[in-house]
């Protein structure tokens, strides 16, 4: 039996955005790796068109401008993991995008899909909400530039609308003495879902933590932002009494739950210790290196 009807590949924006608007039970697909196995396991509602948006140019863009890094919503994983500025500049970033399935997978997969998908624990989106990454999505009435937990309307669900399509991402570039870091723990049997993840960004300055950004996941129903702990955290010394402090902020500000499929609540408590003390003590080290000089200008085109 046919999961879907009609199959259309737009070449622009505007066509897609028409077809979604035009055609009933219809959705957008990149990737596919996670709609299509959940429309086969009759897990989604069903679809009668789907729009692919892969041959859309704007959807592939991968730029440094301007102090920020534009990446496409539609660039496969791959060649967004071997983008030399997303590396250096977003390691989080590429650290989460590289533990998402397989390379078949990562071939095909998308970090607009795993941001559309919205679960709470998507690797890419932790990342992208410890980088303090804009998202950039089109509708019929235009682009807007909007935060990423505006995309988020509870576990497995969009706050997007249907004819509305994630164009690319911001991700502001790490500056001298900024950098970050991605931690997942998962089970050994290899099932591709974490028990717990964690992304920081952070400033450093005199030794000090001058700022910090913590998203965590799953803890609730969308990638959950450490506020207390940051807070905490800045302008304090990476030493045992301030990770000591902040773990507890932590353990007392996150919410675990037990599940099935994941861990019990005990055992990822104690997780968001150790992944706080490795993320951060390797953010904190990478701080010491300048791509910058490295790379050249903050103009460069993937």
């Amino acid at each position: 039996m046919a999961i879907w009807t009609h199959y259309y590949i737009p070449q622009t924006l505007d066509e897609a955005l028409s077809l979604l608007c035009r055609e009933p039970q219809s959705k957008a697909i990149a990737g596919g790796t996670d709609l299509l196995l959940e429309l086969q396991q009759g897990r989604h509602p069903p679809v009668r068109t789907l729009v692919d948006l892969s041959q859309i140019a704007a959807l592939q863009r991968l730029e440094m401008s301007q102090g920020a890094l534009w990446i496409g919503a539609s660039v496969p994983l791959n060649r967004v993991i071997a983008w030399p500025p997303v590396r250096h500049f977003a390691t989080a970033l590429c650290e989460a995008i590289s533990l998402i399935g397989g390379p078949q997978v990562r071939n095909v997969a998308t970090l607009g899909g795993n941001v559309a998908h919205a679960l709470p624990a998507a690797d890419g989106a932790i990342a992208l909400l410890a980088l303090d990454a804009q998202v950039l999505v089109a509708s019929p009435e235009g682009q807007r530039l909007q935060p990423l937990l505006a995309c988020y309307a509870g576990p497995g669900k969009t706050a997007l609308q249907r004819a509305e399509i994630i164009v690319a991402f911001q991700v502001p570039a790490c500056e001298k003495e900024e950098a970050s870091a991605f931690r997942r723990v998962m089970r050994p049997q290899g099932v591709a879902i974490a028990i717990e993840n964690m992304g920081i960004w952070l400033r450093r300055k005199d030794e000090r933590i001058e700022d910090i950004r913590i998203a965590v996941g799953p803890s609730g129903p969308m990638p959950f932002r450490a506020r207390q702990t940051e807070q905490v955290l800045r302008g304090k010394p990476l030493d045992e009494e301030t990770l000591a402090e902040a773990e507890k902020v932590l353990k007392s500000e996150a919410r675990f739950r037990t599940s099935p499929h994941r861990a019990t609540a005990e055992y990822r408590y104690h997780l968001a210790g150790v992944l706080l003390r490795q993320t951060l003590q390797t953010a904190w080290e990478r701080t010491q290196l300048n791509f910058a000089e490295e790379l050249g200008p903050l103009s460069v085109k993937g």
